[in-house]
């Protein structure tokens, strides 16, 4: 109730304000399960998409920003439940598979679920090798795949910078992507790997965003060198490992 509240009341407001670009949200199917994968740049990125997509998103969050005390951590509770969040114990070895398991049962409910899967922020605006959790839902949910492109969110609110600064934005949403369960005989690694790949190729075409062939890490001299790949190389490259 909060969040659909928090898309009524905010959503006007920021679109007047900001004046987002918003293109593809005909390729949005409007209901069932969905996940809307995404570059990622500013950590207000999931906050624009929750309240700009064409339907409600829900993202994970750290199960400690909903249980922390007094008015702080009711301040903190309020707003990520505003923006859709869903938490989910991150604690311990077994956090990734309390994750996946969490957005499963999300979309098992018939709802979108938006992940980054270059698993953090690009500090230095490429776009990085994708994780194959995404693959993982994709293949386990049947849920289709809408490559999400979000661009000048890293000016909107730069990293290290509390509050967000006046900048234009655009979102755009891409043909939705389908996987069928994998086939006998398949290997799971190698489908997952090559799911996860196409689903970064179709994020890079809509960002327009210089590619990386390595994890998202802190950028280093070393990695420089790696990242610095042409859209034409980048396309060259085989789809799995």
């Amino acid at each position: 109730m909060l969040y659909s509240l928090t898309r009524l009341l905010l959503a006007p407001l920021v679109r007047m304000v900001y004046r987002p670009v918003v293109r593809g949200r005909s390729n949005v199917p409007r209901r069932g399960p969905v996940i809307f994968a995404s570059n990622h740049l500013s950590f207000v990125d999931s906050i624009v998409i929750a309240l700009l997509a064409p339907r409600p998103v829900h993202f994970l969050a750290k199960d400690t920003y909903f249980t922390g005390p007094g008015l702080q951590g009711t301040l903190t509770r309020c707003f990520f439940a505003a923006f859709g969040s869903v938490p989910v114990d991150r604690s311990g070895h077994r956090s990734a598979q309390a994750a996946l398991g969490a957005a499963e049962r999300i979309l098992a409910g018939g709802h979108a679920f938006g992940i980054y899967p270059e698993g953090t922020r690009s500090l230095d605006g490429r776009l990085y090798r994708g994780r194959t959790g995404v693959a993982w839902l994709a293949l386990a949910t049947g849920a289709p795949v809408v490559p999400v492109a979000l661009t000048g969110t890293d000016r909107l609110q730069p990293v290290g910078r509390r509050l967000p600064r006046y900048h234009r934005i655009t979102l755009e949403f891409g043909s939705p992507l389908h996987y069928a369960a994998l086939h006998e005989g398949v290997r799971p690694a190698h489908a997952r790997r090559a799911v996860t790949d196409e689903i970064i190729r179709a994020i890079g075409e809509l960002s327009g965003q210089e590619r990386c062939q390595t994890y998202a890490t802190v950028p280093t001299e070393r990695t420089a060198s790696v990242c610095s790949l042409t859209k034409e190389d980048w396309s060259s490259m085989p789809a799995a490992d």
